[in-house]
């Protein structure tokens, strides 16, 4: 089932994705909850009553005209209130190219365990213009990954059982601001303002269920669902990243086993997986001038569209606008004192 969030009214919507109509649920049922977060809050209950409206359209029981056209509507983030938002580090392949263009060894733990990073669950995005300050705008760079949201409340989830508690996957743009990001990180705490200002997700949040055909064997030694489905992401209608979920050498539900350690998770939260390989400037980048000295590094500007597509889960299209304020935190650091 594909789940999508638009407005109504100026207020948020939930409704179906169902051959290019939108169906609000209680349309699919009167007892149905006309909220994602609702929705997920009662997840056992609403997502089978809502399947079963799902199919009452299908066969023609609820007519299609009950439905209101998609590309009539704004979609906004089908998750639009999550309760936090964590994001992986999932892709070997990508964190391996990332560090050889540093010029440094890759890192071991890697292989040890997962970790993840928390960003602001309060800037989630939908589709459309993405509001930018100067800063932002220094390396501004995309990030490619696929996200779950959590479909009930767990602690201390062991990785055999964890799949259990994902509602459905998403695309997931992790927009970053790397002069930011690489300034706070030097201080060994972070990222933090280069990660906060913006994360687009959407455009629908799709359950497991429709996503069973395409279910793959995780990487060897690792435990969780994995699925085939082709990463890709265009800038300006050039394409510049390809890869696939299935890349995922740590699975959606090791990452949920890690985050759940002593800690209730909430239905609601959102867990990203992080950057698939060749899915960001930054690594692009680094690639290009390992490969010849005269390449020319590229970072996003005003007006540029990111627009990422994944296999059963749509597109995702954002641009990325100068916001009207010349305000920099780069031309407020303090000098430093002996």
């Amino acid at each position: 089932m594909k789940l999508v969030s638009y407005l109504k009214e100026g207020h948020e919507q939930l409704a179906a994705y169902i051959d290019g109509h939108l169906f609000d649920m209680e349309i699919l049922h009167p007892d149905l909850p006309n909220s994602m977060s609702m929705f997920l809050n009662f997840w056992e209950d609403a997502l089978p009553m809502a399947k079963g409206g799902e199919i009452m359209v299908q066969e023609g029981k609820i007519a299609l005209t009950k439905g209101i056209p998609y590309d009539h509507e704004k979609i906004v983030a089908p998750v639009p209130f999550p309760s936090s938002c964590r994001d992986g580090y999932a892709f070997r392949q990508h964190v391996v190219a990332a560090r050889r263009n540093r010029k440094v060894e890759m890192i071991p733990e890697f292989d040890q365990f997962p970790i993840f990073y928390y960003t602001n669950h309060n800037t989630i995005h939908g589709p459309g213009d993405v509001l930018c300050m100067p800063d932002h705008f220094e390396k501004l760079d995309f990030e490619l990954e696929c996200a779950v949201v959590i479909c009930k409340q767990g602690r201390n989830i062991r990785a055999e059982s964890a799949d259990e508690y994902i509602g459905g996957l998403m695309i997931m743009n992790d927009l970053s601001a790397r002069q930011l990001q690489l300034e706070e990180m030097a201080l060994n705490l972070g990222p933090a303002k280069g990660k906060d200002f913006a994360t687009p997700i959407g455009p629908w949040l799709v359950t497991l269920d429709e996503l069973e055909e395409l279910e793959i064997p995780p990487k060897e030694g690792h435990t969780g669902k994995s699925w085939n489905l082709r990463m890709q992401c265009w800038v300006n209608k050039i394409q510049v990243s390809d890869g696939n979920v299935g890349d995922m050498d740590w699975t959606f539900a090791e990452i949920i086993e890690r985050a759940s350690y002593g800690t209730n998770l909430h239905p609601g939260d959102i867990i990203g997986s992080g950057t698939v390989g060749s899915g960001c400037f930054l690594e692009l980048n680094g690639t290009g001038k390992l490969n010849d000295p005269n390449y020319k590094e590229q970072w996003l500007q005003p007006g540029d569209v990111v627009e990422m597509a994944i296999d059963k889960l749509g597109w995702l299209s954002n641009k990325m606008v100068k916001e009207d304020d010349n305000f920099s935190l780069f031309a407020i650091k303090k000098k430093s004192f002996k």
